[in-house]
């Protein structure tokens, strides 16, 4: 099986509690759908349980809008890193907390441990399996009409994997079913829009739960 895990923000009590309960198996897969830092208590305690978690299971680790900006305000230079400046109004002044960064006046004295520094800089921007396509945000509008996955991948800008709002619950002619994060709806409920697309963030840093979905069987498991 297949397990989608949706925005993290550093809520790493939400998350041990949602990986204890899902019945893994040998031969399991997670995917983790990008942000997993910003605005919750503990983004540093986050990233290295997931560095842990990947030594005994097979994962995915996406990139989120949120790690971009994280990335590009510590000095990273890429093209998906970027927004670096709204980085403290967006939550990461909880990041930089976490890693008691605040100890330290001279942000080019911030660094990183050398593992986070790894995970982060290996993340991707998406990641097909089967009949799935998993992306932290949404995909440029025009694109939508396209049937070629890898033609749309090739040509999909990295501000909408990132940012986009407004595509991922409108129909599309890929012949995968689109998993994204990013977005929570106002009652903080996953946004099926089935056979197109499923939303699995649902605003666990904001009181809503965390949430994860088995494929193929769409089985939910929330905390």
């Amino acid at each position: 099986m297949l397990y989608a895990i949706g925005d993290v923000h550093g809520e790493l009590d939400k998350l041990e509690e949602l990986l204890q309960s899902l019945p893994l198996r040998d031969g399991d897969r997670l995917v983790f759908l990008g942000d997993y830092v910003d605005r919750g208590p503990d983004s540093c305690g986050v990233i290295d349980r997931l560095i842990e978690l990947q030594k005994y299971w097979p994962c995915v680790f996406l990139l989120g809008n949120h790690e971009s900006m994280f990335l590009d305000f510590l000095g990273w230079t890429d093209q998906a890193y970027f927004g670096g400046e709204a980085f403290l109004m967006n939550g990461g002044d909880r990041t930089l907390e976490s890693y008691d960064f605040f100890e330290e006046t001279d942000k080019k004295k911030y660094k990183l441990p050398h593992d986070h520094e790894d995970f982060l800089l290996g993340l991707k921007l998406y990641h097909r399996e089967g009949d799935y396509l998993f992306i932290h945000a949404g995909i440029d509008r025009p694109l939508l009409r396209e049937r070629d996955v890898g033609y749309v991948l090739h040509k999909a800008k990295v501000e909408d994997l990132l940012w986009n709002r407004s595509t991922c619950d409108l129909p599309h002619n890929m012949p995968v079913t689109v998993v994204y994060g990013h977005t929570p709806t106002e009652d903080f409920q996953v946004r099926w829009n089935l056979p197109f697309s499923v939303g699995i963030d649902t605003g666990a840093v904001f009181g809503g739960p965390l949430t994860a979905l088995r494929l193929p069987d769409e089985t939910l498991f929330q905390v």
